[in-house]
């Protein structure tokens, strides 16, 4: 999350308790939370009754989740928490110069339900048997995309507004939000499982074929000729899939390969450039500093290994 949009601390005056004070703002469509902890804790019990979709902002977590192994919790990462679930929380390094800050939004079962519902009806996936669908019941989790944490920035925006409108556009910002935990959901499953799902799942031959010739030239009639779809549709679908169109992603994987080569100390920007599957150097450089918010130069002399 952008470090101008966190909501700000408390001061150890305004606080109630110095593990999990909570801010919580109430608007008709759904109840956003604000945790601070300003000292170190173990095991402290959280569980919100609905379906919780909470994400890190500042500080380290450990998280304690039926079924799954403790796990780090770190800013720019989600967990979802299924209905009646809950969390066990240690916070290893909060200290009041160090504190956590997590954003925890519970959203009502019918509002799931209905968008989902909306979503299959309207806008179908490619493969019939992987609908819209969100488990209110299990608990994952994730890395944030950029599209979901521009979502999540607006809610907060939003329930600290004082105008009347805004439980109308809380109401739409949360169906936005929904949706691309779904398709953040998707890309997890498919991006990072491909090989698990090449004869069950059309886009998954796409993916498959990006990561093995993404330094090359991909034309989008080639993969849409994989995915046995014209090329209108084939665009279409992938991108209500993940939300993300295929040239997003085929940039995307060279931007990840750039960065990977970067940290070589014997690499150069222009030899990065071409090998990760750019032509041009000036164009790389506006795209990596599009993505990442810093030159490729600047990103070698901050991570580079030398």
């Amino acid at each position: 999350m952008n470090p101008r949009l966190l909501p700000a601390l408390h001061t150890q005056e305004d606080l109630t308790t110095l593990v999990e004070n909570r801010t919580v703002y109430c608007l008709d469509a759904f109840e956003l939370n604000i945790f601070e902890t300003h000292q170190t804790a173990r095991r402290v019990p959280l569980s919100m009754g609905s379906l919780v979709l909470t994400t890190m902002l500042r500080g380290k977590k450990v998280m304690h989740l039926s079924g799954q192994a403790a796990f780090d919790y770190l800013p720019g990462e989600s967990v979802i928490v299924g209905e009646q679930q809950v969390m066990e929380i240690d916070f290893p390094e909060a200290t009041p110069d160090n504190p956590t800050q997590c954003l925890a939004v519970a959203i009502p079962s019918d509002t799931i339900r209905h968008t989902v519902d909306l979503l299959n009806e309207r806008f179908p996936l490619a493969e019939e048997h992987t609908p819209w669908h969100l488990d209110a019941n299990n608990n994952t989790h994730l890395t944030n995309t950029p599209e979901l944490t521009g979502t999540l920035e607006r809610l907060v925006h939003l329930s600290q507004e004082t105008h009347a409108a805004k439980d109308v556009l809380a109401g739409f910002t949360l169906q936005e939000l929904l949706i691309r935990l779904m398709q953040t959901n998707a890309r997890q499953l498919i991006f990072h499982n491909y090989a698990q799902h090449l004869t069950s799942h059309r886009f998954a031959q796409v993916v498959q074929y990006i990561k093995r010739h993404f330094t090359e030239q991909i034309t989008v009639d080639k993969l849409s000729e994989l995915a046995c779809m014209s090329k209108a549709t084939f665009f279409r679908l992938f991108k209500r899939e993940f939300g993300l169109t295929p040239v997003e992603y085929i940039i995307r994987e060279r931007i990840a390969e750039a960065k990977r080569l970067l940290r070589n100390p014997v690499t150069t920007v222009a030899d990065v450039c071409f090998r990760a599957g750019f032509n041009n150097t000036a164009y790389f450089q506006t795209i990596f500093k599009k993505y990442e918010g810093i030159t490729p130069g600047l990103y070698k002399k901050q991570y580079g290994l030398g």
